[in-house]
C-alpha cells in the first residue's frame, strides 16, 4: 500500500432515504451547473467564432450540450446511489486517478481565465474599457483582484457555502436570460433565426481554417466542459438528494463547527423500496438535467450566438479579442438606439450587465468547485489529511487559488495582449477536452461495476454514454496527432 493514500473503505450498507413529494424542492443542483455553463464560451469563445466564420458550425455547441447533459446523468447517478463524489469512484477503480484528478483540475482552471474576463466585463460596465489605461487602477490585475475579493465574500460570508452560491447563481442567469431576451428582440430578424437554424443541424461542417482542435475547444466549451461537469456530485450532496441526504453538509468553516464527513458512502440493499425510490431520485436528476441544464444552457447559448449573428456577422465585424463584450456592446447600443438616445445607453448597459452575470457566475462556481473537487480528493485518499476537517482543505485551497489566479494576472499584466486573455480561455477549454476523454468512459465503467443492479445504466444510456466516449476521445486523439505533426513533421 502507498505510504501516501489511505485505503478506501469499502461501502457501508444503508436505505435510500425517502423522496419528497416536489421535484421542486430538490431543484437547484442543475442551475448551479448552469452558472458554470454560461461562460466565457457562450459570451466571449462562441460569439467570437460566429462573428468570424458564420453560423455553420453551431450544430457543435448544440451536440456539446446535448452530450454533456448524458455525461450528467450517470455522474448524478454515481452520487445518488452512493453519496460519493466521482471522484471517490475512479479511485476505487485505481488509486493513481486520485492524482491525476487533481492535475486535470490545475491544468484546466488554475490560469485565470474566468476571472480576467469577469473583471474586463466589470470595469467595462463601471468605467469604460479605456479607464486608468497603463495605471494598476486600470489594470487586469485589479479589477480580477475586485472579483476574486466578491467570491471570497460569497463563499465565506454565510454559513451554509452551497446555499450561497446556489442563489447567487440563479440570480445572475435571471439577469442573463432576460437581457438576452431584450437583446434578441430588439436586434432579431427572421432571416437570422433561419440561418442560426441551418447551422445547428448542419452536421459535421467544419470552415476552412478551423483545426480539430479548435473545434475540440468549441465543442467543450458548449456546457460546462472539463472537470466542471463533475463539480454536479457535490451540488447533488449538499441539496442532499439520494445517499447524498447521508453525508453533512459542508459549512464555512469562519461561521459553522467543523463536523466530520464520511470519505466513503453507501450501497443499499436490492429491496422492492429501493429500487422504486431509486428510479425516483434518478427521474428528479434527469428533470434537473433536462430543464436547467439541457434547456436553459442551450436556449442561452443560442441567444448569445444569435446576438453575434444578428449584429457582428452582417457588418463583418470580428470586434478585438479582448474587448469583444465591450465592442458588442456599443453596437447593440447603436441597434437600440433607433428608439432614442436613452434606449441606446440602455442598450449598451444590458449587455454589459449580462457579460458581468454571465462571467462572474463562471468564476464563483469555479472556484467553489475547483476547492471542492481537490480537498475531497486530498481528504479522501491522502492518509494523513483527515486530521483536518473537509471545510478546512476547502478554505485553504479556495484562497490560495485565488490567491495563485491574482499572482498569475499580475504577471501576465507585463507582458498582455489583447490575445492573451482568449488565449487563457482556450488553453483551459483544449485542457478540459482531454480531462472528458478520460473520465466519460471511466463514469460509465464504475456505474456498470459498482452500483447495485437496479441502480445501473440501462441500453440507452450505455449507448450515449459509449457515443460520448468516442467523441472526446476522438477528437482527443485527432487534436494530439495534429500537434505531434505539427511539432515534429
Amino acid at each position: 500500500m502507498s505510504p501516501i493514500l489511505e485505503p478506501l473503505a469499502d461501502f457501508k450498507s444503508a436505505d435510500l432515504p425517502e423522496p419528497p413529494s416536489s421535484f421542486w424542492k430538490l431543484a437547484g443542483p442543475g442551475a448551479v451547473l448552469v452558472g458554470l455553463s454560461i461562460g466565457a464560451g457562450e459570451i466571449i469563445v462562441w460569439p467570437l467564432t460566429v462573428a468570424q466564420y458564420g453560423a455553420g458550425m453551431v450544430w457543435a455547441a448544440m451536440l456539446g450540450v446535448f452530450l454533456q447533459m448524458w455525461v450528467n446523468f450517470e455522474i448524478g447517478r454515481w452520487t445518488i446511489a452512493t453519496g460519493e463524489t466521482v471522484y471517490t469512484g475512479y479511485a476505487r477503480v485505481w488509486r493513481g486517478f486520485a492524482p491525476l484528478f487533481i492535475l486535470f483540475n490545475v491544468l484546466g482552471w488554475l490560469a485565470p481565465g474566468w476571472a480576467m474576463a469577469s473583471g474586463s466585463a466589470l470595469k467595462a460596465l463601471l468605467v469604460g474599457p479605456d479607464f486608468g489605461a497603463g495605471t494598476f487602477w486600470g489594470s487586469h490585475s485589479c479589477w480580477t483582484m475586485i472579483t476574486f475579493g466578491a467570491a471570497a465574500a460569497l463563499l465565506f460570508g454565510p454559513k451554509m457555502i452551497y446555499h450561497s452560491v446556489e442563489k447567487t447563481i440563479e440570480v445572475l442567469i435571471v439577469i442573463v436570460t432576460v437581457g438576452l431576451i431584450l437583446v434578441a428582440v430588439a436586434v432579431g430578424t427572421a432571416d437570422t433565426w433561419k440561418e442560426l437554424g441551418r447551422g445547428a443541424v448542419n452536421f459535421g461542417y467544419r470552415a476552412e481554417g478551423v483545426s480539430a482542435r479548435d473545434l475540440f475547444t468549441w465543442l467543450v466549451f458548449a456546457g460546462a466542459g472539463g472537470t466542471s461537469n463533475l463539480f454536479y456530485s457535490f451540488y447533488l450532496r449538499d441539496k442532499n438528494l439520494g445517499m447524498g441526504a447521508l453525508i453533512p453538509d459542508m459549512q464555512n468553516p469562519l461561521r459553522g463547527r467543523a463536523e466530520s464527513i464520511p470519505a466513503t458512502g453507501f450501497r443499499y440493499p436490492e429491496t422492492s423500496d429501493n429500487r422504486s425510490r431509486f428510479a425516483i431520485w434518478m427521474r428528479c436528476v434527469r428533470k434537473d438535467q433536462a430543464l436547467f441544464f439541457w434547456f436553459l444552457n442551450s436556449f442561452t447559448l443560442l441567444l448569445f450566438i444569435f446576438g453575434a449573428l444578428a449584429v457582428l456577422r452582417p457588418q463583418g465585424i470580428v470586434p478585438a479579442k479582448g474587448t469583444l463584450i465591450w465592442d458588442q456592446s456599443l453596437i447593440l447600443g447603436e441597434a437600440f438606439g433607433r428608439w432614442g438616445v436613452a434606449w441606446g445607453k440602455i442598450g449598451r448597459t444590458i449587455f454589459l450587465l449580462v457579460g458581468v452575470a454571465t462571467l462572474f457566475s463562471t468564476q464563483l462556481a469555479l472556484v467553489d468547485g475547483v476547492a471542492r473537487s481537490i480537498s475531497d480528493i486530498v481528504y479522501t485518499n491522502v492518509k494523513v489529511a483527515q486530521k483536518r476537517p473537509l471545510n478546512w482543505w476547502y478554505m485553504l485551497i479556495a484562497l490560495g487559488w485565488m490567491a495563485a489566479g491574482c499572482g498569475i494576472t499580475f504577471a501576465l499584466d507585463h507582458f498582455q495582449s489583447e490575445e492573451q486573455e482568449l488565449g487563457v480561455l482556450l488553453q483551459a477549454g483544449y485542457m478540459g477536452g482531454f480531462a472528458m476523454a478520460v473520465y466519460v468512459p471511466l463514469t460509465l465503467y464504475i456505474n456498470l461495476r459498482y452500483l447495485p443492479r437496479s441502480a445501473r445504466p440501462g441500453p440507452g444510456s450505455i449507448v450515449m454514454m459509449l457515443g460520448a466516449s468516442a467523441v472526446y476521445m476522438g477528437f482527443a486523439a485527432v487534436s494530439l496527432i495534429g500537434e505531434l505533426q505539427k511539432r515534429w513533421g
